[in-house]
């Protein structure tokens, strides 16, 4: 155990919490600690949010799942980042995407009500808490404005970077046909094609119906 406080009182949302807090959660089991394998799913889309998770080891990913199966990841946690947090007090509490593990990964477990309970108890943590709730916020609103400002072009390009490390080629198989990869880029089937074909035109990639070839 005392390892595991270690660990726990040098998480940055449990900083303001003292050791016998800690151990107390520990021992009654308020505060538990999962571990996990390598590509192991921890929420499956749809799932309902009851608690915070605190990555203390591993990597963890948000999937998107597309319409053939296949998973595109969005985002990467590591220690110290928190799941869940800007949904177990929603009024619709339930995980968008999946995410799983891309290493064997230890997480901490808060549920609703003994973090409400913190909340009473700990107005620094409560602080705490509301401040990373509005960086994440900040931070995904970033994202989302990052990606929607970008070209066509600059999104493709970002698409086919991502299946040629994936794939481990420059010539790359396509895991979903052109129109949902339309889909995904926001555009309509005709526009992607357009701007494939100038790419073609203009030597920076090769394609046929079910390929692209990225020749830069």
């Amino acid at each position: 155990m005392k390892d595991n406080i270690e660990r726990i009182k040098n998480l940055s949302l449990l900083k303001s919490l003292s050791e016998e807090v800690i151990i107390s959660n520990l021992t009654k089991r308020k505060f538990k600690i999962a571990s996990y394998k390598k590509n192991s799913i921890i929420h499956f889309e749809g799932e309902r949010c009851t608690k915070i998770e605190i990555i203390l080891s591993g990597r963890i990913v948000i999937d998107s799942i597309d319409e053939d199966g296949k998973l595109l990841t969005i985002s990467n946690f590591y220690n110290n980042d928190i799941l869940g947090c800007n949904l177990v007090f929603s009024k619709n509490p339930y995980y968008p995407m999946t995410i799983s593990t891309q290493l064997d990964s230890e997480i901490l477990e808060i549920e609703k009500d003994v973090l409400f309970d913190l909340f009473v108890e700990n107005r620094d943590f409560l602080q705490i808490f509301l401040e990373m709730i509005s960086d994440n916020a900040f931070i995904l609103s970033g994202k989302i404005k990052y990606y929607a400002n970008k070209t066509l072009r600059e999104k493709i390009m970002n698409y086919l970077d991502y299946e040629c490390k994936k794939q481990g080629s420059n010539h790359i198989r396509l895991p979903i046909t052109k129109k949902a990869l339309a889909e995904r880029m926001g555009v309509a089937r005709t526009s992607l094609s357009r701007e494939l074909g100038k790419m073609r035109e203009e030597g920076v990639i090769e394609f046929d119906r079910d390929t692209i070839t990225l020749l830069r």
